[in-house]
């Protein structure tokens, strides 16, 4: 999903590039990605998925404790900002996200790349996403994060895992279309830009916007749901007793919770990162009229 660096023809100076020249970097990188190999592109699948769940982590740590003490939409907003912190780290760092890499549809419709190569890509790369966020979950619960603020870190987590694997399939959905429609959104302006306080810019608005209002990021979801999984599984029968909670409150949060989360989820991604982003750009800039 890494934006690649500017290169020769691509325009000079410090000025970002313009959203026709946007189009024609975002295809070509489609086709690198479409033809990297199988391993390189796990790899940096796996740390993407890492990078969103530090994201994630924090925006769990900030939110512990604000109700009743911050409005609402505040300790939104400040969860969004640092909760940008997985996409800065994926866009500057260097690494493949399942989300962003849904403007690979640009590439395919201008048949530069096949159905297959895209599907192959978008495969490896959810999978890598995957196993990273979720092994980025079980370092974290290792290290007792669950257990600050007196456990209250922890029930924040219980209480985001709970809420994702309750919501309705159709909700998740069109929650998921409006989360990738600001993740692409902040990806394309990342072509654009010409520096890192560029890239900066352009990420923070947009992934603060969608996690202020609450949609669905799958990527996100699969540190989420299997952090408040493992706290469920695992916490200590203290931990319980001192938040005042009661695990049966929680036993929608299962590893088939979170399929069932992520199987709408994804699919409003892929039509609002692929469809909604990329294609409507592809159309506007790419398209070549018919004789």
């Amino acid at each position: 999903m890494t934006p690649q660096d500017n290169g020769p023809g691509q325009g000079g100076g410090f000025d970002a590039l313009l959203p026709a020249e946007i189009a024609r970097k975002a295809e070509a990188t489609g086709v690198a990605k479409a033809g990297m190999d199988g391993l390189r592109l796990l790899t940096l699948a796996l740390l993407a998925g890492a990078f969103i769940g530090l994201g994630a982590m924090a925006a769990t740590t900030l939110w512990t404790g604000t109700a009743g003490v911050m409005p609402f939409g505040i300790a939104r907003m400040l969860g969004g900002l640092v909760f940008a912190l997985g996409l800065i780290l994926v866009v500057l760092g260097g690494a493949e996200l399942f989300t962003g890499d849904n403007l690979m549809v640009m590439a395919w419709a201008s048949r530069r790349i096949t159905l297959r190569a895209l599907l192959r890509a978008w495969a490896i790369v959810f999978v890598g996403n995957l196993i990273g966020a979720v092994a980025t979950a079980v370092l974290v619960f290792l290290a007792g994060h669950h257990l600050l603020a007196e456990g209250g870190v922890g029930a924040t987590a219980l209480a985001i895992g709970r809420a994702k694997v309750e919501l309705p399939f159709m909700r998740a959905f069109f929650m998921g279309i409006l989360c990738n429609v600001l993740v692409c959104l902040a990806v394309w302006l990342c072509y654009g830009a010409r520096s890192t306080t560029d890239k900066l810019l352009a990420v923070l608005f947009p992934i603060t916007a969608f996690v202020a209002a609450g949609f669905e990021h799958s990527v996100a979801n699969m540190y989420f749901v299997p952090q408040a999984l493992l706290i469920l599984w695992w916490a200590p029968e203290g931990f319980w007793a001192a938040n005042g909670l009661d695990p049966a409150a929680y036993a929608g949060i299962t590893p088939w919770g979170l399929a069932v989360n992520l199987v709408p989820v994804t699919l409003g991604n892929m039509v609002g990162g692929g469809g909604l982003v990329g294609l409507v750009y592809w159309f506007v800039y790419l398209r070549r009229p018919s004789a």
